[in-house]
């Protein structure tokens, strides 16, 4: 009976060892991408002749997007404003800088 439970123990810990051994021995794997999925370096070397509108959203032609940032680029970037009112913001921006630091 106790020759059993020796046996019995000596298995236990044998099969433990092992287990131990395999799984700390073992490196993780990656699985390979599918093989539809298209490889970064091909993509960045494709031609994109599609785009969509910045403005809208819209799908339109790639000469038609290099014309639409050409005159985003040279549009000017905002109207010009009545010198008044432009005087008038300039002193709201300080005012607004003075109740910051002082705040009474």
């Amino acid at each position: 009976m106790k020759r059993k439970v020796v046996t019995k123990r000596l298995f236990f810990n044998l099969g433990l060892a092992i287990t131990v051994i395999i799984l700390s021995t073992a490196k993780p794997t990656f699985p390979l991408p599918p093989p539809e999925d298209v490889p970064e370096e091909i993509l960045r070397t494709e031609i994109i002749t599609e785009a969509r509108s910045p403005i809208d959203g819209q799908p339109i032609t790639a000469a038609e997007y290099a014309l639409l940032q050409e005159q985003l680029t040279t549009a000017p970037a905002s109207p010009r404003l009545n010198p008044d009112l432009q005087h008038l913001i300039f002193l709201l921006r300080v005012r607004k800088l003075i109740r910051t630091i002082l705040p009474f």
